[in-house]
């Protein structure tokens, strides 16, 4: 399928809008990392996964888990721009009853892989799920998005470890490398470089992109896909509050929403 950009970028502003919407009509969530990963989630639901929103639960499908629970509401727009379920259903996020929870769950909601929340967790799930896949001798691919904050939890190196051994070649992890988390600047909380040389030394073939750079995105994706004896990690380095300046780069944001004043401002400048 041709990559056709202008529509990729036009489906990641109404993605942004729709995120700004949804956190207003909360009262509370993310806004920092959703907004940094919506080129990431446009170009996976727009044209890198193997999937079908009316067929949330076909077999063949590619599967992505989302480690960082926090930015699900990039997730939960994505899908709805994808054809999941309507838009508007967005606007429930976090209320009582809703299938739009604060963290996903994957009984709840069709075409969610896993329950997540807990930071760390995310990458042996995946590695886990790819391993049985193989196992099985299914064809399709195994994603799991996840943050760098989480880098410093123990587990994700487990989940490192586990699939650098068995050479999961079916497993792409794409890392949110944004340097914030809810405290500050990843490289002052916890120093996480040289993050590229720590995955290679446990056997990951590792991209470097722009995380807003669709076309090079993509290209990681696929380049992924042609590597047969380890597991790929994309190092997508992103900017997080993407497409509104006035937060772009505040770790104050990461989980802080926008008041009716703010929302206003920052639908003006995504629509813009």
């Amino acid at each position: 399928m041709a990559l056709d950009e202008t529509a990729l970028k036009a489906h990641a502003r109404d993605i942004r809008a729709t995120i700004i919407e949804m956190l207003l009509a909360a009262g509370s969530g993310h806004t920092a990392g959703p907004l940094g990963m919506t080129d990431i989630f446009t170009a996976l639901y727009f044209h890198v996964l193997k999937q079908d929103p009316k067929n949330p639960e076909w077999e063949e499908r590619d599967r992505l888990f989302l480690s960082n629970g926090h930015i699900t509401p990039v997730r939960y727009a994505t899908m709805a721009h994808a054809g999941y379920y309507p838009v508007e259903e967005c606007l429930t996020l976090r209320k009582f009853g809703s299938r739009m929870q604060g963290h996903p769950e994957r009984e709840v909601l069709p075409g969610v892989e896993s329950t997540s929340g807990p930071l760390g967790s995310g990458l042996s799930q995946a590695a886990g799920y790819a391993y049985a896949a193989r196992m099985d001798g299914k064809s399709f691919r195994v994603f799991c998005a996840m943050s760098d904050g989480e880098q410093q939890e123990g587990n994700t190196w487990e989940g490192v470890m586990f699939a650098g051994k068995y050479k999961l070649a079916n497993l792409t992890a794409i890392m949110d490398r944004n340097f914030i988390q809810i405290d500050g600047n990843t490289e002052d909380i916890m120093p996480l470089e040289p993050m590229r040389a720590k995955y290679e030394a446990f056997n990951w073939h590792v991209i470097d992109v722009d995380g807003h750079d669709i076309p090079a995105f993509v290209a990681a994706c696929e380049e992924a896909t042609r590597v047969t004896d380890k597991p790929t990690l994309i190092l997508a380095r992103t900017i997080p509050g993407k497409g509104v300046k006035e937060i772009e780069n505040d770790y104050r944001w990461h989980g802080k929403p926008p008041t009716k004043e703010e929302a206003e401002r920052f639908l003006a400048e995504i629509r813009a």
